[in-house]
C-alpha cells in the first residue's frame, strides 16, 4: 500500500492508525513522528501510519473514498480500534469518515486537548482546558445528536427533537464558556497582582519558551535547584512555575518562569484559552528560548515558537537562545565553542550551547543572565552586553 508504513507495538494501550496528508505545504511531517509522540503521550498505541499526497482536502472524507477504503482494509488487518488524523477536521469530515471506516476518528487538534486535560494540575491550567475544551466541542454538536436529526418534526414544527437538543446543548456549553471565562478573569487580575509585587521588589523577570520537550523544566531545575516535574515526553509540564534564582555574579535574584511548551499547529483555542499563563512571557524582561539541540527539526521548532510569541505580542522581548541537549549530539556535531551569536528573523541574537542533564554549559548562561540581570530591570541597559552598539538585538 502505498505511504503506508506498518510499525509493531510495544504498548498495550488502544491500537491506532496514524494519517496524515500532503497538501504540498513546508514541515509536512512525512514520517508522523510528532503525531506518533503526541499519541504515545496520550496513551494511544500507533500500529500503523498512513500517507497521501493529495492538492486539496476532500470535501466529504478529507482523504478521499480510495483512500479511505484503504485504511478501513487496514484497520480491520491490525485490529485498530481508533484513527488519527495530523490534520485538523472539520465536524462533517469526521462524522463521514467515522461512518465510512466505522471507527472513532479524531484529529490532532482534540489529541492535544486530550493531552493537556491529562497534564493540567493547577486550578487555572484546568480552567482553561476546560474552556478549550468546550470551544471545540461547541462545533461538534451535529456529531452527537445526528440520530435524531432523523426525526420528523410534525405539525406546526419546524423543526424535530435533534434540533431542539443541538440549540438545548449549544445553550449549555454557551453558559460554561462564559462562566469559565469570567473565572479565568479573576484568576488573571490575580497573577497582575503577584507581578505588580514582583515589579516593586525590582524584580527581572526572565521566562523559558520553546518547543515542547526541549527540555525547559530541566533546565529550569538546573537553575533554582527546584523539582518541578521533567520527563523525556510532549507537554510534561502545563502549568506556570515561577522560583527566584540567584545570580552571584550580579549580586541578586531574578525571577525565573517555566511555561507551557509550543507544538506546530497548536489549536488557536488553546493560544487564546492558555492566555494567563503565557502572559508570564508577555511580561517577561528576557525570554529564554530553549531548542532541542539534538532535533533534526530544531530550525522548524525555533521558527514555530517564534510565530506563536508574535501572536500572543512577545516577539519584541528581549531572548537568548539556549541550545539544549549537547549531551545527545554527535562528536562530529558539536560546536566548536559553546558561545555565538544566531541569525534569528535577521538579528544576531546571545546563543548558548548547554546540557541541563549534565550541566555542562551551565556556567556560561548564569553570566550572560548576571549581565543582563546587573542593568536596571525595566530600561535593560543592553549597550554593556552589546559593545557593538546593537540594541535592535533585543
Amino acid at each position: 500500500m502505498t505511504g503506508t508504513n506498518l510499525q509493531p507495538s510495544n504498548r498495550q494501550s488502544a491500537p491506532t492508525i496514524l494519517v496524515g496528508v500532503d497538501f504540498g505545504l513546508p514541515n509536512f511531517d512525512g514520517k508522523l513522528e510528532e503525531l506518533g509522540l503526541l499519541a504515545q503521550t496520550a496513551g494511544l498505541s500507533p500500529v500503523a501510519r498512513v500517507t497521501c499526497k493529495r492538492r486539496a482536502p476532500d470535501a466529504a472524507l478529507f482523504v478521499g473514498s480510495g483512500k479511505a477504503d484503504e485504511i478501513k482494509l487496514l484497520a480491520s488487518q491490525l485490529g485498530a480500534v481508533e484513527v488519527l488524523f495530523d490534520q485538523s477536521l472539520s465536524p462533517a469530515q469526521q462524522r463521514n469518515l467515522e461512518r465510512h471506516l466505522e471507527l472513532p476518528v479524531n484529529d490532532r487538534t482534540l489529541l492535544i486537548l486530550e493531552i493537556f486535560g491529562q497534564r493540567a494540575r493547577s486550578h487555572e491550567g484546568k480552567l482553561q482546558v476546560e474552556l478549550a475544551r468546550m470551544q471545540y466541542l461547541s462545533t461538534r454538536l451535529v456529531r452527537r445528536w445526528s440520530h435524531l436529526e432523523r426525526q420528523s418534526g410534525g405539525i406546526g414544527m419546524r423543526g424535530g427533537p435533534g434540533e431542539s437538543q443541538i440549540e438545548l446543548d449549544r445553550r449549555m456549553i454557551g453558559e460554561n464558556i462564559k462562566k469559565i471565562k469570567d473565572r479565568l478573569i479573576k484568576v488573571k487580575k490575580q497573577r497582575q497582582t503577584q507581578r505588580r509585587q514582583r515589579e516593586r521588589r525590582d524584580a527581572f523577570n526572565i521566562s523559558l519558551v520553546g518547543y515542547t520537550n526541549a527540555g525547559k523544566s530541566t533546565l529550569f531545575n538546573a537553575l533554582v535547584k527546584s523539582r518541578v516535574y521533567a520527563a523525556d515526553q510532549l507537554f510534561a509540564t502545563l502549568d506556570t512555575t515561577t522560583r527566584q534564582l540567584y545570580l552571584g555574579e550580579a549580586g541578586r535574584s531574578v525571577s525565573l518562569s517555566d511555561t507551557v511548551g509550543f507544538i506546530r499547529d497548536l489549536p488557536h483555542g488553546l493560544i487564546d484559552a492558555f492566555q494567563a499563563t503565557l502572559q508570564e512571557a508577555v511580561d517577561a524582561d528576557l525570554l529564554l528560548h530553549v531548542v532541542d539541540a539534538s532535533s533534526p527539526n530544531y530550525l522548524e521548532q525555533i521558527a514555530e515558537v517564534q510565530r506563536v510569541l508574535a501572536e500572543i505580542g512577545a516577539a519584541d522581548i528581549a531572548q537568548v537562545l539556549v541550545f539544549n541537549k549537547l549531551d545527545a549530539l554527535e562528536d562530529e556535531r558539536r560546536p566548536l565553542q559553546l558561545e555565538d551569536t544566531f541569525d534569528l528573523a535577521g538579528v544576531q541574537t546571545p546563543r548558548v550551547f548547554l546540557s541541563a542533564v549534565t550541566g555542562e554549559g551551565l556556567s556560561l548562561l548564569r553570566q550572560q543572565l548576571a549581565q543582563l540581570a546587573m542593568a536596571e530591570p525595566v530600561q535593560t541597559k543592553v549597550e554593556d552586553y552589546f559593545p557593538d552598539g546593537r540594541e535592535d538585538a533585543l
